[in-house]
């Protein structure tokens, strides 16, 4: 999104102003934000993610079509300044961990073909910043992907059902019944409506109130009937937490609370297994306490890192892999290690996949720079309601990462979600949201 300065124009008639340069990048914003969130597969069948299928022709021709236009967009509809901004020297160095990783991995050709469906993700997700001109383009981008989205997933339940819900015959018959749209789990699904029901409130705040409305409603109540009780707190405490200072005109209070949150929930997960004090206590308070057998795997993850702490095992080579399968189970573990295809803590996976100074370096660019950028938003109402979105889908993806696994995933939606929320922080920060003037 440019700088104010640079819209000097009237308001045009809405059907010529769509064939303009800017019309035209508002719509291919659109247009890759709805395509990559609905995959080039919508309506798997629930636990395809399970099986690791989706490495067919559909999708390589698929994604590289999206970064192909990715690409071009940038180099012929995008403000350079802006993309250019884009590139932060933290961003660029969890890159280079993250490449190296593949380079380590036990199969690297296989772990390039998966990275390069991250990467594709990354990049489309930094052009669909770029291309809108302004803050009423970048809500028309929401409005029509929103649209787009929930209206498949809601016309879904209804035209295929089978595929919309979870059902009995699936993998995991305990979810029958509970939502989960065009996306392959109820898990993405969740998270996926938490960050439109964000959006719906930021188009309400900025004066596109019933679309607003009608966004986060329909997101919440889509949202609900996943049945995430995760995501379910979480959206009103990520609410709370960005809009509460500002309403106290306190916004600096909300990085404080966000650091607080995330030293908490950091304590309160992953604590309770590697600092002895923590999990002396929650034995004596809490011993049933393991976040449905969460626990012994990150304990199991714990022991393999500890082997292995400054490259861990390369991307796309622990979970799921012969170094897990021929494992021993022991009989007393609640969850069998050799069946699961992550850990369910996003920022422990980083420390086992690509060691723990990508860790390091991964905490600081999806987390204090995020919040460093947001004291950085200048106090204009377009960055203000701007910046305050973000925020939420960072901190609600922060800390849902502490329970799920996501960070580099492909193109996992909430993945996608949370680099749109991370890469629009810096942006929100660096220069005034422009505003379209009408004549």
């Amino acid at each position: 999104m440019s700088s104010t300065g640079s819209l000097r124009r009237t308001e045009q008639a809405p059907l010529s102003a769509a064939f303009t340069r800017d019309g035209i990048a508002t719509a291919v914003a659109a247009l890759l934000f709805t395509v990559i969130l609905v995959s080039f597969r919508p309506f798997q069948p629930a636990g395809a993610e399970l099986t690791g299928e989706g490495g067919d022709i559909v999708n390589q021709l698929g994604f590289g079509s999206l970064g192909a236009i990715s690409i071009l967009s940038l180099l012929t509809l995008a403000d350079r300044r802006v993309v250019r901004s884009l590139l932060s020297p933290s961003w660029l160095l969890m890159l280079g961990f993250f490449m190296l990783s593949v380079i380590l991995a036990t199969d690297p050709p296989s772990a390039m073909r998966a990275a390069s469906f991250t990467l594709i993700g990354i990049l489309t997700m930094a052009t669909i910043l770029a291309l809108p001109r302004d803050a009423e383009a970048f809500s028309n981008v929401i409005v029509f992907t929103a649209a787009a989205v929930m209206g498949l997933s809601y016309v879904g339940l209804f035209v295929f059902p089978n595929e919309a819900l979870h059902t009995a015959n699936s993998i995991e018959p305990e979810h029958a019944g509970l939502w989960r749209g065009v996306f392959t789990h109820k898990n993405i699904a969740g998270p996926v409506m938490a960050c439109f029901s964000f959006a719906g409130l930021y188009l309400f705040r900025r004066g596109r109130r019933l679309a607003g409305f009608i966004v986060f409603c329909a997101a919440m109540n889509f949202m609900l009937h996943t049945g995430s009780k995760t995501t379910a707190g979480l959206v009103p405490f990520s609410i709370l937490i960005v809009m509460f200072p500002s309403l106290l005109g306190m916004r600096l209070g909300t990085p404080i609370l966000f650091g607080l949150a995330m030293v908490a929930t950091a304590i309160g997960t992953l604590g309770i297994v590697f600092l002895p004090p923590v999990k002396a206590l929650a034995a004596i308070y809490f011993p049933d306490l393991t976040y449905t057998g969460r626990t012994t795997l990150w304990e199991f993850a714990g022991e393999m890192l500890a082997k292995k702490p400054w490259t861990g095992y390369g991307y796309e080579s622990f979970w799921g892999t012969p170094l897990l399968l021929n494992q021993d189970q022991p009989f007393d573990r609640a969850w069998d290690i050799r069946t699961i295809v992550h850990g369910h803590d996003g920022y422990l996976d980083i420390a086992v996949l690509m060691g723990i100074p990508a860790l390091c370096v991964a905490v600081y660019t999806f987390l204090i720079a995020p919040m460093r950028d947001y004291m950085r938003i200048p106090l204009r109402k377009e960055n203000v309601y701007l910046g305050d979105f973000f925020m939420m889908v960072v901190l609600f993806a922060a800390l849902n990462a502490f329970l799920e696994s996501f960070f580099f995933h492909r193109s996992d939606p909430v993945w996608l979600f949370f680099v749109l929320g991370v890469l629009g922080l810096r942006q929100a920060s660096l220069r005034p949201i422009a505003i379209r003037h009408t004549a």
